[in-house]
């Protein structure tokens, strides 16, 4: 069954995961056929973690870009 329908987690729960996925594969207690669905799994995990850093990254510039192109204004007081 696809995963695709299910929706992703957020960049903690991915990350969680992965920390997770990483602990039981070192154990080595597992099967060949596990190791490779948790593997497939956190290659998964690891796509969308990218992806969600990269977005973070972008929205970083953009507001960068903003502040350096806000000019400062004189600040009246009106007593």
């Amino acid at each position: 069954m696809p995963r695709k329908s299910k929706k992703q987690p957020d960049f903690e729960t991915a990350l969680a995961e992965l920390e997770t996925l990483v602990t039981q594969m070192e154990a080595g207690d597992i099967s060949l056929e596990e190791s490779l669905k948790l593997f497939e799994r956190g290659v998964s995990l690891t796509s969308n973690c990218q992806q969600a850093l990269t977005e973070a990254q972008q929205k970083v510039q953009i507001l960068l870009q903003k502040t350096e192109q806000a000019q400062a204004e004189d600040f009246e007081a009106n007593a």
